[in-house]
Order: structure tokens, then sequence, then C-alpha cells
């Protein structure tokens, strides 16, 4: 799937067409695979606030206030293979 493919999706307000990319591109072009990739940075996340933790949401806040959609864009991705890694199943080497 090219850039191009990518932009024509968003043009066209194709949802179906990016996660089925995001699928791939995670699950190294196994679908199911990706699907269950994004689940572990979910499931990680979630274990560290079952306990209702003390948590730096000043921070939080005012990163979400501060920062430009494409850093917390950027910022999302890289809190996802954190927490992928967490989960001790990591398929990727890591880099984006």
């Amino acid at each position: 799937m090219s850039l191009d493919y990518l932009k024509q999706a968003v043009a066209e307000n194709d949802r179906e067409k990016l996660v089925r990319y995001v699928h791939l591109h995670f699950g190294d072009g196994d679908d199911k695979v990706g699907a269950r990739e994004i689940e572990k940075g979910w499931v990680e996340a979630l274990k560290l606030m079952l306990d209702l933790p003390e948590t730096n949401r000043k921070f939080i806040f005012d990163t979400l206030k501060s920062e430009s959609p494409q850093t917390l864009a950027h910022l999302y991705f890289h809190l996802h293979f954190y927490f992928v890694q967490k989960s001790g199943d990591w398929i990727h080497d890591g880099n984006l």
C-alpha cells in the first residue's frame, strides 16, 4: 500500500482502508496478527491503570494542549510500541 493509497483513503474518509493498513503494518502482512498487536498495547496500559495509581495528569493535559496534532500522533505511536514491548510478546524490531 503506497502513500498515495493512504492519502486517497483519507480524502475519501475510508476508515476501513486505513484500519486494514494499520493491521497489515503491525502484523507484518497478517491482518489478524496486526489486530492482536494493537490489543497488546491497550491491555498493557489497562493493567497499569487498574489500581488507580497516582499519575502526573497535569503533564498529560498540558501536553495535549500545547503540542501539535502531528506531535501527538507521533507520541501515540511511540506509546503504542512501548506498551507492546512491555507485553513481552514483541514481533517487531522496535524501530519506527
